[in-house]
């Protein structure tokens, strides 16, 4: 999980015990008690249980999902020792149940209807409506939103007084507000500690937590309306003007719910993705004002809920303080981190990135880039393509040592990125590159991570990799280990495919530095097939292929055919990972989708949402 997780963990541990150990055990919640005992009411006693129950039952998924993490993890482990060695792992070739795979093929890799997931609705280039959720994660997402419908209204009697009912709906959906903002900003950490234990994507998290948000917003609304309606029944329209006047604390609620209200508003995928950094930075400052006003308001009213609040808040510390040092010693020694950026052709650009101090990366990771020449304080995530750190000799002025570790030091790493030109931050940095002489500038970057999921792929004995355009820069890392693994025979790899669809041979000269890397290792050939789609070609003598295991084809390929003439020769547990555009992504899916009754084989999506 590396260290930022690990010691975020334990920041998050230590956080939770202390909330369940504050939380009001027999007093608070009834709006200016202050944690008395004599002051409780029913209505107290009930959200004091609810809340924990709350907490249970967010603890109880994730121990359920870390325990199928912890038994998908030892299969595999089990596995890889099982087929080293071995050639053929016949064993592991064909599903052992048939329920497993249907499963696979009708809850958890299934699009929500049909087919469509990754795949973006737009309505223009600029405009776009955002994607689908699987349809495991759309059941997640009902049962989440069912249940904190159910907290919010069991045990109310309706049957009593509506100033009664409507005290304890305010009462209820206030506290529920609360205690999801807790989950809520873990989830939004790019150190969210639960990426690395449960093996998620943070595109996964990032769905989540959008919807909680959705949650917050609504359940905060609740409240001031249940309040309000209370408010105007008793005393009229005019006296919640001047109870808004004359009280600071519903002054400070009030500004919390604008902002609240004004953050759901401006955060539906159509705006966010039109204006992506405006929206980013409005975001955090409306964040912060609701957050800030919220403290002052369950202070002053001496709500027993305020704990909660504490924790979001320590969540959100901890996150922050976390990347800052993290940020300041990776980048910043005697020399600070540089970034050397060349213009390629395809509107790319490869960003190599010289660290001061030592990296440590997995395939499929990505890093986010500070460059305040172009962005100022903007950072953008990016795939890691290229990592490499040598040994080098040096040799002391005076007199040269005897001892390996005295003559043997790191050199800098060095880690590369293509990033394909879009808008904004991308857009700014191409145009860069291509005004600077040589098409090749140098500047000063801040690079953070890495962070996301590596998932393995050394227990698989065929893997397939399909990349979409700039998707290559995924797969090639994990194509440099599985084929280093099968010469060092750690992995179970015996058939490794690669697919790359691009729109021009020129595009080859994104990652031909490393692909050259490749070739050249020993026992390449062995393992390694090659397939280059080249859906624009200017003509077909562009069309060559340099070699049995690497081939080149024009138009786009059959997804289908390519998976059943792997499925006819494949070796143990097959794997299939995607990286490109929604709709290659969505086509591969449910070719894979078909075919889980023929072998046993798992598919891997990498997506980045936002």
């Amino acid at each position: 999980m590396g260290y930022r997780g690990e010691l975020l963990l334990g920041i998050l541990f230590l956080l939770i015990g202390t909330v369940m150990g504050a939380a009001p055990q027999g007093g608070g919640g009834g709006g200016g008690s202050g944690g008395r005992s004599d002051a409780l009411t029913p209505s107290d006693i009930k959200n004091i249980n609810y809340s924990k129950w709350c907490m249970v039952s967010i603890a109880g998924v994730v121990g359920a999902t870390l325990a199928y993490k912890i038994a998908y993890a030892l299969q595999a482990k089990l596995r890889l020792l099982l087929c080293l060695g071995n050639e053929k792992q016949q064993y592991w070739a064909t599903p052992k149940s048939d329920i497993f795979p249907v499963v696979k093929r009708e809850i958890l890799w299934a699009p929500l209807f049909a087919k469509r997931h990754n795949r973006e609705f737009r309505i223009s280039r600029a405009i776009n409506v955002g994607t689908l959720p699987t349809r495991f994660q759309g059941l997640f997402l009902i049962a989440f939103l069912g249940v904190n419908f159910a907290f919010c209204t069991l045990s109310i009697d309706w049957s009593q007084s509506r100033s009664n009912v409507l005290r304890e709906i305010r009462s209820r959906t206030g506290v529920m507000a609360v205690i999801n903002m807790v989950p809520l900003f873990i989830l939004a950490g790019r150190n969210n500690p639960l990426i690395g234990l449960l093996k998620i994507s943070f595109d996964s998290y990032n769905l989540i937590h959008r919807w909680l948000g959705r949650i917050v917003v609504l359940e905060s609304l609740a409240h001031v309306v249940a309040y309000t309606i209370n408010k105007v029944d008793i005393t009229g329209w005019a006296s919640v003007g001047v109870t808004i006047k004359t009280s600071y604390s519903l002054q400070m609620g009030f500004i919390s719910i604008v902002a609240c209200a004004i953050l759901g508003l401006h955060s539906p995928s159509i705006l966010r993705h039109a204006f992506y950094e405006t929206f980013l930075t409005a975001h955090i400052l409306l964040v912060g004002m609701m957050v800030g006003t919220l403290w002052y308001h369950l202070a002053l009213s001496g709500e027993a809920w305020f704990v909660y609040l504490k924790a979001t808040i320590g969540v959100w510390a901890a996150d922050r303080f976390l990347r800052l040092i993290w940020i300041i010693y990776r980048n910043v020694s005697t020399k600070m981190a540089r970034a050397t950026v060349e213009a390629l052709a395809g509107d790319a650009v490869r960003v190599t990135v010289t660290m001061p101090r030592p990296w440590k990366f997995r395939p499929g990771q990505h890093a986010y880039l500070y460059m305040p020449s172009i962005g100022l304080w903007t950072s953008h995530p990016f795939t890691v393509a290229w990592s490499e750190s040598k040994d080098v000799i040096k040799f002391g002025d005076k007199e040269l040592s005897l001892h390996r570790q005295d003559i043997m030091t790191k050199e800098k790493p060095t880690m590369s990125f293509i990033i394909r030109r879009r808008t904004g931050f991308t857009d700014s940095l191409y145009r860069k590159a291509m005004n600077s002489p040589d098409k090749l500038f140098s500047t000063t970057v801040f690079a953070e991570g890495p962070y996301g999921v590596s998932h393995s792929l050394d227990s698989y004995g065929t893997c397939v990799l399909i990349a979409g355009g700039v998707g290559i820069t995924h797969q090639v890392p994990y194509i440099q280990h599985l084929v280093q693994g099968y010469r060092d025979g750690t992995v179970a790899a015996r058939r490794v495919t690669l697919v790359w669809i691009i729109q021009s041979p020129e595009h080859l000269e994104w990652i031909r530095p490393w692909m050259t890397s490749i070739l050249a290792m020993e026992k390449r050939r062995e393992v390694l097939k090659i397939m280059l789609f080249v859906t624009k070609p200017k003509s077909t003598k562009e069309i060559r292929s340099p070699s049995s295991t690497v081939q080149m084809f024009p138009g786009k390929p059959n997804i289908g055919t390519l998976l059943d003439m792997e499925i006819e020769n494949k070796a143990g547990t097959m794997a299939v990972t995607v990286c490109g555009s929604g709709s290659l992504s969505d086509d591969v899916r449910a070719f894979v989708r078909s075919r889980t009754h023929k072998a046993n084989i798992d598919f891997i999506e990498e997506a980045f949402s936002w």
